[in-house]
C-alpha cells in the first residue's frame, strides 16, 4: 500500500510538470482557463468544520482500563513459518499434533526420521509375506499409573475412543503390577499410536532422512541430511535419542553451551535386541500365556505371542512371536552382526519353547538406545538450546522413560514453542 501511494504522487507530479511545459518544437494549448470575464458562481453556504467527538480535546483524567484479554490460540505471523521435528517417535509425533492444534495461522511442519517407518521405539514390524501379520518390536504395552491417570486423562480417553488402545486382558506371566496401574495394548500394533498423532499433525513426514549437521544461515536453521539438498527452517525440534543429538555437526557444535553439553552427555541408555518371528496361518503356539518375563536365561528377558497379547487371534492370519533380550546380552553383543545375534537368540528360544516350527520370516533389530537409565538432572521435559532462531530438544531423556514421560516432554516442548516462536 505504501508503494502504491508513493507511486500515485509521483505520477501526479510528472503530470503537472508535463502540463506546464511542452517538448521543444511542440505546440500545446495552455492548461489555464482562457482570458475573459469570470463566470458567476452560485451562492453556497459556508460549512463549519467540526471535529468528531472522538478527536475533540478531553478533560484530563484517569485513562479507562484496558479490556480483559481472553485466552486464544497462538496466531502465526502472516508469513508462513517452517518448522522441523526430527524423530517420528511418540514425543515427536505428539509434539507435531499439539503444535498443529495450537497454531491458528499458516504453518509448514515437517517430520524427519532416519528409519524407514514411523514409531521410533514404538515400532511395529510386518511379515513380508502377509502384512496383516505384525509384531511389536519396541514397547509391548502401555502402563497408566495413578500419578498420570488424571493429568493425562484426555490423551488416554482419545486413544481409547478411537480404538487405538484397549485394555490388556491376556495373561502376562511375571508382570509386576502395582496398585492402581492399568495396562493397555494397541490392536493394530503399537506404532498405530504414533501414526494417529502424525495424521493429526498434517505434517509432511519423510523417512530415511538422517540429519547430519545444523548451521545458522541468515536467521534460519539450515539442516543437512545424508542425502539430498539442505533445507531451511525457522525452528527445529530434536526428539531423537540424546547420543544422536550429540553427534550433530556444523554450527550446532559451537552454539550449545558447555553446561548444556554436560547435561546431554549425562543421559545414558540400556541396549538390547528384539527378534520377531512370523508364522504361516493355522499354526498354533500352545502356551497358556500371551507374554512371559524370563528370569533364568542369560539371553532372553521377555517372550510374547504378539497376536495373542493383542487379542487378535485369527485363523486367516498366522501368529507372530517377539523376543526381547536381556540388557547384559545386548551390551555384550552390541557390535556383533545381526545374523550372529539372531542365531544365538534362536538357540536360547529353543530351550524356552522347544519344538517351534521354522518361521516364514524373521526380523532382528538392535535397540542401541532402548530405555533411559539416567536422564538429565536439571531439565524438565525439554532443553532450549538456542532462542533466535529457536532450537529445542526433548524426549524421554528429559523426563521418564515411558509413555507418560513422552507425553510430559511433548507438552513441555509445546510450551517452549508457544513462548518463543510467535513472540
Amino acid at each position: 500500500m505504501l508503494g502504491q501511494r508513493c507511486g500515485a504522487r509521483f505520477s501526479k507530479g510528472r503530470e503537472l510538470r508535463t502540463r506546464g511545459s511542452s517538448a521543444p518544437g511542440a505546440s500545446r494549448a495552455p492548461w489555464w482557463p482562457p482570458a475573459g470575464p469570470p463566470r458567476a458562481r452560485p451562492p453556497t453556504a459556508r460549512r463549519r468544520l467540526t471535529r468528531p467527538p472522538s478527536l475533540r480535546p478531553q478533560a484530563p483524567g484517569p485513562r479507562p482500563a484496558a479490556p480483559a484479554r481472553t485466552p486464544a490460540r497462538v496466531a502465526a505471523p502472516s508469513a508462513m513459518k517452517r518448522g522441523l521435528i526430527v524423530g517420528a517417535g511418540l514425543t515427536g509425533s505428539l509434539c507435531a499434533a499439539l503444535l498443529r492444534k495450537e497454531v491458528s495461522g499458516p504453518l509448514y511442519l515437517a517430520v524427519w526420521d532416519m528409519a524407514g517407518q514411523p514409531g521410533g521405539r514404538m515400532s511395529t514390524a510386518r511379515c513380508p509375506q502377509d502384512p496383516r501379520c505384525t509384531a511389536d518390536l519396541g514397547a509391548q504395552y502401555v502402563t497408566r499409573t495413578p500419578q498420570y491417570a488424571t493429568r493425562h486423562q484426555t490423551f488416554y480417553d482419545e486413544l481409547l475412543a478411537h480404538g487405538i488402545l484397549k485394555p490388556l486382558v491376556s495373561p502376562i506371566e511375571g508382570m509386576v503390577m502395582k496398585e492402581g496401574d492399568c495396562n493397555f495394548v494397541a490392536p493394530q500394533g503399537i506404532s498405530s499410536v504414533v501414526k494417529h498423532y502424525l495424521k493429526q499433525s498434517g505434517a509432511e513426514v519423510s523417512f530415511r532422512h538422517c540429519v547430519t549437521q545444523i548451521n545458522l544461515r541468515n536467521g534460519k536453521w539450515e539442516v543437512f541430511k545424508e542425502t539430498g539438498s539442505p533445507e531451511q527452517f525457522d525452528f527445529v525440534v530434536l526428539t531423537m535419542p540424546v547420543p544422536q543429538i550429540l553427534q550433530l555437526q556444523g554450527d550446532f557444535v559451537n552454539l550449545i553451551s558447555e553446561y548444556q553439553r554436560q547435561q546431554l552427555e549425562s543421559v545414558s541408555y540400556s541396549s538390547r535386541y528384539a527378534l520377531g518371528l512370523f508364522y504361516e496361518a493355522g499354526m498354533k503356539i500352545d502356551v497358556p500365556w500371551a507374554g512371559q518375563y524370563i528370569t533364568s536365561n542369560p539371553c532372553i528377558r521377555f517372550v510374547s505371542i504378539d497376536n495373542k497379547k493383542r487379542n487378535i487371534e485369527s485363523s486367516e492370519i498366522g501368529p507372530s512371536l517377539v523376543v526381547h533380550t536381556t540388557v547384559p546380552f545386548g551390551v555384550t553383543y552390541l557390535e556383533h552382526s545381526i545374523e550372529h545375534v539372531q542365531e544365538l537368540i534362536l538357540q536360547q528360544l529353543e530351550n524356552i519353547l522347544p519344538g517351534l516350527p521354522p518361521p516364514v520370516a524373521t526380523t532382528c533389530y538392535k535397540w542401541r538406545h532402548s530405555q533411559v537409565t539416567s536422564g538429565t538432572t536439571s531439565c524438565s521435559g525439554q532443553m532450549t538450546l538456542h532462542r533466535k532462531p529457536f532450537l529445542v530438544c526433548g524426549g524421554d531423556g528429559f523426563a521418564q522413560s515411558n509413555f507418560d514421560g513422552c507425553i510430559t516432554s511433548a507438552l513441555c516442548l509445546l510450551e517452549a514453542l508457544r513462548n518463543h516462536i510467535y513472540t
